[in-house]
């Protein structure tokens, strides 16, 4: 017979994935379905298959690291204390929307593992320290990669990026023969064609990353806890990520409400890249990674890049003046209009809101750690002092 408060774990567990699935479906597809490279319900299948796939190949590794490697003696996964730590998840989840802020799923699940394991006395300190490390790392690996291509490389990728819609359907089904065939309607020009491959790509390699990523922070306690095997832990999240993808995902792909695709599509593009690059590489070592921190980096490293691009700069620049580019500046790219010289934008001008705003990131870096201490600190005090959990 099956133990009702391990139904009650799995339950938890998929709610954790689900909300997942709707969380990162948007910005993993939103680029593409922004362009209209691709439907809402294909956005969404492709987020499942591809989800699951990188949770299915890579994203065991992260499972073992949280749900073995972490804390020292595994037999503190009670299922009591599985659902505890899920439940702590989903409320940094809650917080994060509530607040309006993208907080990181994974950095708060180790937070909350890492609670119960100071409060059971058995947290595995170099574990713990090797992944901080990589947490500093790695968004300043991101930075300067994102630095470099906005400062370099990135006129002559929009150049390459840009689409160019034409009147017709991107693609026609050939259904003379007994398989239908697709094949590209005559009116499809080659740049349009490389575009939209390029856009879907990158948000099947977001959705990989997030499966060799994400799955640990609904699976780990469950599969720590010996009560469900790796395998259907992993089966069950896929079709929770795959549920939340085809429901609540279809709201963020219609506003578009991601930090990331809120941005041009070229700047989307090579964020993504990067982000997905370097969480798919982190798992890879059994590393769970923040998309969010090392998007939120990215995108400022590729706005400094930008930025500060090498050009003739007018004499009425001062350091008293120095010079400011909006997101809409960004935008100019990619509606084929020709970039102001720095430092000649109007401040009072229509793109006055939309420049950077320090506080605004401060706020968004500020909750993205906040959100995971609190994870910690609540795990903690509820293990060592609530006595069901006998800490």
């Amino acid at each position: 017979m099956v133990d009702p408060l391990l139904v009650v774990g799995v339950l938890v567990s998929m709610f954790v994935a689900y909300n997942i699935g709707g969380s990162t479906t948007g910005p993993a597809f939103g680029p593409a379905v922004g362009a209209d490279a691709i439907s809402k319900t294909a956005a969404a299948a492709l987020m499942s298959v591809f989800f699951f796939l990188g949770a299915w190949t890579i994203g065991r590794n992260v499972v073992t690291k949280l749900g073995t490697e972490l804390v020292a003696d595994p037999g503190v996964f009670t299922l009591e204390s599985s659902i505890a730590v899920l439940f702590f998840i989903g409320v940094a989840l809650l917080m994060g929307n509530l607040f309006g802020v993208p907080a990181s799923t994974s950095m708060t699940a180790v937070g909350a593992i890492a609670g119960l394991g100071l409060a059971g006395g058995v947290l595995d300190f170099a574990v713990m320290g090797e992944i901080v490390i990589w947490w500093v790392v790695s968004p300043i690996i991101g930075f300067w990669v994102s630095l470099i291509i906005g400062r370099y490389f990135y006129a002559r990728l929009n150049r390459m990026i840009a689409m160019e819609r034409s009147t017709g359907p991107l693609l026609d089904v050939d259904r003379s023969g007994p398989v239908p065939v697709p094949r590209v309607h005559e009116t499809t020009n080659r740049r349009e064609l490389y575009g939209t491959i390029t856009v879907v790509a990158i948000g099947c390699l977001m959705a990989f990353s997030s499966g060799t990523s994400n799955i640990a922070n609904a699976v780990a306690p469950l599969v720590g806890s010996k009560e469900l095997a790796m395998n259907p832990a992993i089966v069950f999240g896929g079709i929770a990520v795959a549920i939340g993808a085809f429901t609540i995902a279809r709201r963020t792909l219609e506003t578009m409400g991601s930090d990331i695709t809120e941005l041009p599509l070229t700047a989307a593009i090579v964020v993504a890249s990067v982000s997905s690059t370097l969480v798919v590489f982190l798992s890879t070592l059994g590393i769970p990674a923040s998309f969010v921190v090392i998007a939120t980096v990215s995108i400022i490293g590729l706005g400094w890049g930008r930025a500060t691009r090498p050009m003739t700069v007018p004499e009425a620049v001062t350091a008293e003046d120095p010079p400011r580019v909006s997101v809409d500046a960004l935008a100019a790219d990619e509606e084929g209009e020709e970039l102001p010289p720095i430092g000649e934008e109007e401040p009072d001008g229509p793109d006055a809101g939309d420049l950077f705003n320090p506080a605004t990131t401060a706020r968004v870096v500020l909750m993205q750690n906040v959100v995971p201490a609190i994870a910690t600190v609540g795990a903690y005090l509820t293990f060592r002092f609530v006595p069901i959990f006998g800490f």
